[in-house]
């Protein structure tokens, strides 16, 4: 295996604690879900359309999005919860512009199919807000095959925080992981590889394994 080259600039991981938090907002129809979900904090945009990840380590994750969940198992609408099930959330850079795309499909329906139903009494959509604290961790990696070692056994939080948080919350376009990796090391093939992972079709440890084995790969390990 040839020298592997060294970052001027180490990367640093970081990792994050997650609290969740009651909104006291509530949808009871359709009407009032699209009006909350254009006002309500991001956090609480991101909550609904990722939690999933969080809660399904090891499972194949269930699909992420608790609106289009709500809209076929509480109102019955199978159409529409098919058309928010399917919202790619790779596409999107920000959570602007994924509140912008589920606003988009529900006020279609509305448009094409008037709704009146409501929800039972105690089968209401109830808003909560995802609270993230983010801190840095003792490990920096300098090379590729720090940067491995480091994955390999940091915990999921972290590789969560660097692939999924920073790119949609913080508004970065790309995982931490990429932009670091093209940037100090000139990786560009390795750096493309990851970014175009998807990472919402595996488990946090299928995520773990597989850039592991991207990494292996690039380095001829």
């Amino acid at each position: 295996m040839a020298e592997l080259q060294r970052a001027a600039e180490p990367f640093r991981f970081s990792s994050r604690l997650n609290l969740r938090e009651l909104t006291g907002l509530k949808a009871k129809n359709l009407c009032e879900l699209v009006s909350a979900i254009k006002t309500v904090p991001g956090s609480v945009i991101y909550h609904h359309t990722h939690h999933f990840l969080q809660q399904h380590q090891y499972l194949v994750p269930e699909p992420p999005n608790d609106f289009a969940y709500w809209v076929e198992v509480a109102l019955g609408y199978k159409d529409l919860a098919e058309d928010l099930a399917s919202i790619n959330t790779c596409e999107y850079k920000s959570i602007r512009a994924l509140r912008e795309r589920i606003v988009a499909e529900i006020e279609d329906y509305l448009a094409r199919v008037p709704a009146s139903r409501d929800a039972n009494e105690g089968e209401e959509f109830h808003f909560i807000k995802s609270i993230s604290f983010v801190f840095p961790t003792a490990y920096a990696a300098y090379d590729l095959k720090e940067f491995r070692e480091i994955v390999s056994s940091i915990t999921i939080e972290a590789i969560y925080f660097h692939m999924f948080e920073s790119r949609l919350r913080l508004e970065r376009g790309v995982n931490d992981f990429s932009n670091w990796i093209r940037d100090e090391l000139a990786g560009l093939e390795l750096a493309g590889r990851i970014e175009q992972l998807d990472p919402y079709t595996h488990t946090m440890e299928g995520l773990r394994g597989k850039l592991v084995e991207l990494v292996d790969e690039h380095i001829g390990r």
